[in-house]
């Protein structure tokens, strides 16, 4: 899951060199997936192919710390939504921090990094989660972890742009254009991207689950 292996004939000698080692390039994209949705896939297809990934790995959180237990869908029941909702084998659905007992992000990846030494992570988020990671825990940890793509949201870039992870690491940030690059840089190093803009969100599906839910209890019950 580390490398790929790529060979190629030396043309002068007619004989094969021994295979060379390239690391992997993985976008890691947390959450809860309470459920997963479109707007999770097209963040990774979009990485997949900006960003010149292999895979994108989707780390479904146990439990997020700064979201109420109350409505979170079991473990088990968001990895199969996610796992039927992926749709592409370069997209692995994972509840790898269940796995590696971490709670917050910083802790995960850090974990993941000793785990896969030599496979170069990006971690990808929304511009939502841009604009308040200052609330997570040892949130400048995450920066100087590994580099950052952050995908712009609906109502949400410009704030984003303007908080206080944006301002501290201004100096770090990469121009779009060069995001095809940004697996390979040292961190600190970010690039915000926009494009088509989803405007689907978790809490909407949630709602409109009950809303269905309560539709039919009604019409059971009248």
């Amino acid at each position: 899951m580390q490398h790929l292996e790529i060979k190629r004939c030396d043309q002068t000698t007619n004989r094969r060199p021994r295979p060379r080692l390239v690391p992997r390039r993985v976008g890691l994209l947390g959450g809860s997936f309470n459920p997963a949705h479109q707007g999770h896939v097209e963040i990774s297809r979009e990485a997949l192919k900006r960003l010149r990934l292999d895979e994108v790995w989707w780390l479904v959180s146990p439990q997020n710390p700064l979201k109420p237990t109350a409505g979170m869908a079991p473990l088990a029941k968001r990895l199969r939504e996610a796992s039927r909702l992926a749709g592409d084998r370069r997209i692995r659905v994972t509840a790898i921090e269940a796995e590696l007992g971490t709670r917050f992000t910083a802790d995960t990846l850090a974990a993941l990094r000793r785990r896969f030494p030599r496979t170069r992570f990006v971690w990808l988020m929304g511009a939502d989660n841009l604009a308040g990671i200052s609330r997570w825990e040892r949130w400048p940890d995450i920066f100087h972890s590994m580099p950052i793509a952050v995908f712009a949201r609906p109502s949400y870039s410009l704030r984003a742009l303007a908080a206080m992870a944006a301002r501290r690491f201004r100096s770090r940030r990469l121009p779009a254009s060069a995001a095809g690059r940004l697996a390979e840089r040292e961190p600190p190093a970010w690039a915000f991207l926009t494009g088509r803009l989803n405007p689907v969100s978790a809490t909407a599906i949630r709602g409109a689950r009950r809303g269905r839910k309560g539709a039919r209890a009604k019409e059971v019950t009248s």
